[in-house]
């Protein structure tokens, strides 16, 4: 679910923090459980994963567990550095811990904090998930699996229905996909809504773009962005960043972009109060939008093609602290939700796109359609390319290195800097981030 991401940073992040900070001091299990009575699972996420109707069902078959959520809506710029303090003290962390992909690299350097899930059986599940997100989460020697993939992020284009007849544009999903094969020509489509001063922006903000733009770049050309496979930082010499950086730059000259800080209150009034028309869409923001922009605006949204060419944004994995006093029992736990038939609850409940082939190919997804999105065919739209993606490598300090560009880019988009001054500043900081 993906980076600021996954997957699922959601949006009401400020609101939801403090929980998530207050409850850290309660680490994963009860010690006052008895060891022949009912234990209680902590999980820990971020974002919107959708297990929820999951949890009822694994508690109803096993009496013995109760389960409980922390972090729900919580943004991964919060979670993960609590995520890293609790496994540095050796306490505080759930029984069960969402990893981001674009943090994995930074936790799979220290593997001793976290249970080795092929001493439980894991390898007879390898067949359950693509081959390459089974890979992502085994450690350089292949002895030991951190965690067991959840969603990828397949790419698509999210948009107000509403808003594009308010400016005279087709309305339809096909029509719509049709209008920007390419980002230039989703410029262009910008422009003349523009033009038609609905009193929305054309998009939401020009970090969520960049950073589709970014991994569409690096994923059909040399499979990695800030780091390169051999973990050297390339943020100046890598021309996928610099590409999609130039892009955004276009974009923003445009004068289509909100300026709505990503993940900020100010965003998710933005999707309340109808502020903007089209959003970068992996899978799992479509329930980000259902949970921002409210019932009202069901059937006011629908789903297009992404400009340029696919890619992938977002998508996590389920692990287990060594620091569990239920490891088995949270083993267990993190396969069920990450089973096939796990896969397809948390699509059903919140969107995010499974990682398990036989999910992706099973009815239930295949023919899928949200109605909250005009009922469009969201199984088709997303699943399609999920068997193709390409996924970007990831280096040790991805987060803080994405963090800094993103940054210089939010410093461009608000007038504060320049194009040129904005690159810089990406270059600088995002090598101090690296050296720290």
């Amino acid at each position: 679910m993906g980076v600021i991401p996954r997957r699922r940073f959601a949006a009401v992040a400020v609101a939801l923090a403090g929980v998530l900070v207050a409850s850290s001091a309660c680490g994963g299990s009860d010690d006052s459980q008895q060891a022949d009575g009912p234990i209680t699972l902590t999980v820990d996420v971020f974002g919107q994963f959708g297990y929820e109707k999951l949890y009822q069902e694994y508690m109803a078959a096993n009496p013995n567990v109760k389960i409980v959520e922390r972090g729900t809506g919580s943004n991964l710029d919060e979670y993960s550095p609590k995520l890293t303090q609790w496994l540095a003290a050796g306490k505080g962390a759930g029984d069960v811990v969402a990893i981001e992909e674009g943090v994995l690299v930074e936790y799979k350097a220290n593997p001793q904090n976290f249970v080795n899930l092929l001493d439980h059986g894991a390898a007879d599940l390898k067949g359950n998930f693509l081959e390459w997100k089974w890979n992502q989460a085994l450690t350089a020697d292949g002895k030991q699996l951190i965690g067991l993939g959840t969603d990828v992020g397949g790419m698509a284009m999210c948009y107000r229905t509403d808003l594009f007849a308010k400016a005279g544009l087709p309305t339809d999903r096909e029509a719509v996909s049709k209008l920007w094969p390419t980002w230039a020509e989703y410029i262009a489509t910008g422009e003349k809504f523009k033009a038609a001063n609905t009193g929305a922006s054309f998009l939401d903000a020009a970090t969520n773009t960049f950073n589709t733009i970014v991994l569409q770049t690096a994923g059909s050309g040399p499979g990695y962005h800030y780091y390169d496979t051999q973990n050297n930082l390339v943020v100046d010499s890598n021309p996928a960043v610099k590409e999609a950086y130039d892009i955004t730059m276009d974009i923003v000259d445009s004068g289509l972009s909100g300026k709505f800080g990503a993940w900020s209150e100010e965003w998710v009034s933005a999707f309340k109060q109808a502020k903007f028309a089209t959003i970068a869409c992996p899978a799992w923001m479509t329930g980000v939008i259902e949970g921002n922009a409210g019932p009202d605006a069901k059937g006011k949204w629908d789903i297009a093609r992404v400009p340029g060419n696919g890619g992938n944004w977002g998508g996590s994995f389920l692990a287990v602290p060594k620091q569990s006093k239920h490891q088995e029992e949270a083993v267990k736990l993190a396969k069920f939700l990450t089973s096939p038939q796990g896969h397809i609850g948390a699509f059903q409940a919140k969107g995010p796109l499974p990682s398990s082939p036989q999910a992706l190919a099973d009815p239930a997804i295949t023919s899928s359609k949200n109605a909250y999105f005009s009922d469009a065919p969201v199984g088709q739209i997303f699943a399609e390319g999920a068997k193709t993606l390409k996924p970007v490598y990831m280096g040790p300090k991805n987060q803080a290195v994405r963090t800094e560009v993103e940054n210089a880019v939010r410093t461009v988009e608000l007038g504060q800097r320049n194009a040129e001054q904005g690159w810089q500043d990406a270059v600088a900081n995002a090598k101090k981030a690296a050296a720290k």
